[in-house]
């Protein structure tokens, strides 16, 4: 019985040993001897022997080297060298670029770009700094391209200008195997900060101008339509004060033609002119004594006026002296 176990036990250490310590170290011989090679995505393997490119990699997978580098492939990872490139796409952006417009302005451009390499051949030999040079390309580029430019032009045609970079810029990237994508003009803004003030004073200034012709022009429309219905208002006043007399003729006229009526009406109006009035009002009792007692009150006061009774045995009458 001790046997089999024995046995399983010495299997399943072989095998422990077979996957977890001797895989690894085959896999490793056969990558020092380039037996094969694994390309990740989006990145490139560019084998050098001598001084030479032996070989490019830039399909992802599983590369079997000597059907693609023939027999160097098994020493090319000892007496060579392999370089790991990244084909991602790579973004910048650059700020304020000093430029001047052709008023004189001084302006400051951000501008967005994208990269990525196209040729690994030429991004290794052509240039020991691609990266750095493609920035200081567009850099230069960007200065030359869009300075003297008028102020309105620049402010509004960014695509135009992002065209005109990638344009002057995309020929000496291509030969360094980097290959420009997108040019974005991102930011146009003034660098001098006396000049932006001034801008801002006369923004200000001119919304103020604005305004206050908006508010003239409210008020002159509220003036119109004011005269407007203030003149149609006196027209119609004076339309009421033209027939008014005519009116009241008509009014008294058939009034008059009851005595009766017109006394109650007269008396009715004195005495209201006399109560809108600001005098003092004394009421004297009727009577033979009436005109002699008013007399004595007049020469009391130093005047009188009063309206007495013209009949002896009347009622008591007002009578009104000054205050």
């Amino acid at each position: 019985m001790d046997t089999p176990i024995l046995g399983l036990l010495a299997t399943l250490l072989i095998v422990f040993i077979g996957l977890f310590i001797a895989e690894p170290v085959l896999l490793g011989i056969c990558r020092i001897f380039g037996l094969y090679a694994i390309v990740q995505e989006r990145t490139c393997r560019v084998y050098v022997l001598f001084g030479k490119v032996a070989g490019v990699l830039d399909e992802p997978g599983l590369h079997f080297l000597p059907a693609k580098l023939g027999i160097s492939a098994f020493f090319i990872n000892i007496l060579g060298s392999c370089y790991v490139l990244d084909l991602r796409l790579d973004q910048e952006y650059q700020r304020s670029q000093p430029v001047n417009s052709e008023e004189g302005a001084p302006m400051g451009i951000g501008i967005w770009y994208e990269m990525w390499i196209s040729d690994p051949v030429g991004f290794l030999f052509k240039n020991t700094d691609p990266r750095g040079s493609l920035r200081a390309n567009v850099s230069n580029s960007t200065v030359r391209c869009l300075s003297n430019m008028p102020l309105a032009e620049m402010l509004q045609t960014r695509h135009n200008m992002s065209q005109t970079v990638r344009a002057e810029v995309t020929g000496k990237s291509t030969e360094w195997g980097y290959q420009l994508g997108s040019v974005y003009i991102r930011k146009v803004h003034f660098r001098d900060a006396g000049m932006i003030h001034q801008i801002e004073e006369k923004v200000v200034n001119r919304l103020r101008q604005v305004t206050s012709a908006i508010k003239q022009t409210g008020a002159n429309q509220v003036s119109v339509i004011t005269s407007s219905a203030e003149r149609e208002a006196a027209i119609e006043f004076a339309k009421a004060a033209a027939i008014r007399p005519a009116t009241l003729g008509q009014a008294f006229q058939e009034i008059s033609k009851e005595p009766g009526v017109a006394d109650v009406l007269f008396d009715v109006l004195e005495t209201q002119r006399m109560l809108a009035s600001n005098a003092r009002i004394l009421l004297l009792p009727g009577g033979p004594h009436a005109r002699m007692l008013a007399n004595l009150m007049a020469a009391e006061s130093g005047g009188l006026r009063a309206a007495l009774p013209a009949k002896p045995g009347a009622p008591p009458t007002s009578a009104s002296a000054p205050a």
